[in-house]
């Protein structure tokens, strides 16, 4: 085929497929530039697993040259389609369009007004590793090993200083994951952005017989936590509302160490969780994050009981303190020392 997606050369005709078997012509053409789509090589043909969907590519080809003679659009590049996870699901399911015996996830995530508290403080160095932990951590609740990641910050103005702590921070977020920073983007947008914010997708992969769904959770089960670090990366606007109420990031904890040090300290990255997986059976994982332990009822609707909960950080118990929050409040916003859980 003489055509691409997105921009970039497609020499397989399943690829292709996918795109075009979905959507209405005249949504995803790019309408000034465009040449009739041809098969040049047989071989390719043969590669698609289903007759039908040959026989819908046939039937779209022979729509996409009506298309262009009626606008009498000529000498074009290339043809660009948009394609959904959704859409390329229900190929797999319909057409067996898969990969074999693993599985691909993805997920994205950013650090939130987290960075704010880095902003005050002028220390960036950390906010990388909770970018990378944010998005890695969910992948390890399906047991799903992140393989990928890229980073994007938006700013309303680079500060060298700045970008090069952050990027000490995601590089330290990678060793601790194993994985690899294959690209990211930088956006100045200035009368758009006030700050700077960062985020990050993450690519994973698993064989598809070892993915942990949830779907095995059942009653008498036992959850068994895993400490967290402090506040993670999630809770800030209220974090920040208390610390600035009380003394600022310079008030001192009984342990020595700061509000502000305490409430930078970086989200926990949970490699180990690929390592229980393979030693023991696992139901279900549950990434305590915004909502608190709310969260657990992504994995069942069952319902949970914590009868001995994790120690509370030293953080989090002078926020509640000084605070003045009630402990439903703090365990529905808080991650309260459990950052993560097997059951």
């Amino acid at each position: 085929f003489n055509l691409a997606l997105n921009g970039r050369r497609i020499d397989d005709l399943a690829r292709v497929v996918c795109c075009i078997h979905f959507f209405d012509l005249a949504g995803v053409i790019q309408y000034d530039k465009m040449r009739c789509v041809t098969v040049r090589d047989v071989a390719l043909r043969e590669r698609l697993v289903s007759a039908q969907l040959i026989r819908r590519l046939e039937i779209l080809i022979e729509e996409l040259s009506a298309f262009q003679d009626e606008y009498y659009l000529r000498n074009v590049d290339f043809v660009r389609f948009h394609v959904s996870i959704d859409d390329f699901s229900y190929l797999n399911r319909q057409y067996g369009f898969d990969f074999g015996d693993k599985v691909l996830s993805m997920c994205t995530d950013g650090v939130g007004t987290k960075m704010r508290v880095a902003d005050d403080l002028k220390d960036w160095s950390t906010v990388g590793i909770d970018c990378m932990a944010m998005n890695v951590n969910d992948m390890y609740v399906m047991n799903i090993e992140p393989i990928a990641f890229v980073d994007y910050i938006a700013t309303e103005g680079i500060n060298k200083e700045q970008m090069v702590q952050i990027g000490v921070g995601l590089n330290e977020g990678a060793r601790l994951a194993n994985l690899n920073i294959v690209g990211g983007e930088t956006a100045t947008l200035k009368g758009m952005v006030n700050g700077l914010d960062l985020a990050g997708t993450c690519l994973g992969v698993q064989n598809r017989d070892a993915v942990v769904t949830g779907e095995k959770v059942a009653v008498g089960d036992v959850i068994v936590g895993v400490p967290s670090t402090g506040v993670h990366s999630n809770g800030y606007t209220l974090a920040r509302k208390v610390a600035e109420e009380n003394g600022g990031y310079e008030t001192v904890l009984p342990s020595g160490r700061t509000v502000g040090e305490a409430l930078l300290t970086p989200t926990r990255i949970y490699s180990e969780v690929l390592d229980v997986c393979s030693k023991v059976e696992v139901h279900g994982m549950c990434h305590v994050t915004g909502g608190g332990l709310l969260n657990f009822l992504r994995i069942s609707d069952l319902g949970f009981s914590i009868e001995d909960p994790l120690e509370v950080p030293e953080i989090l118990a002078w926020i509640a303190e000084k605070g003045q929050l009630s402990e439903n409040e703090l365990y529905r916003t808080f991650n309260m020392g459990m950052g993560f859980a097997f059951i």
